[in-house]
């Protein structure tokens, strides 16, 4: 299982931006499709932003379209999460994970991607 590394997480009030990272262990993002995931207490897991290397698609969950942005830095071999005018709702374990999709203009399924960070946990309050 490939090793992934969340970071940027923390605590912010409502309207707040964070910027989170997703950095991988020992091997390179390129060739693989990248989703931001999220699960609230007492809530079932969440696809946020999903991005394929294939297609170049991104997806964008409809609770965060417009607020949320997904990038890649090939450079530096991560990935990016801006999360911009952030809400209560949007209070959760944040998580990385890079799976094989040829495109993502369906949507996240965890299912598709089986290796997964160890989450970072953002928390909207004021």
């Amino acid at each position: 299982q490939l090793q992934l590394v969340e970071s940027g997480g923390g605590l912010v009030q409502p309207g707040g931006s964070l910027s989170l990272s997703c950095t991988p262990s020992g091997f390179i993002l390129d060739e693989y499709a990248i989703g931001w995931f999220r699960q609230a207490p007492g809530k079932e897991r969440e696809g946020v932003s999903c991005n394929s290397a294939h297609d170049g698609s991104t997806y964008y969950a409809g609770s965060v379209q417009g607020r949320f942005t997904f990038s890649r830095d090939y450079a530096k071999n991560k990935a990016y999460l801006q999360m911009n005018n952030l809400q209560t709702e949007d209070t959760a374990v944040y998580y990385c994970a890079v799976g094989h999709l040829f495109t993502v203009l369906d949507g996240c399924s965890g299912t598709d991607f089986g290796s997964w960070g160890q989450g970072t946990q953002v928390t909207v309050s004021s």
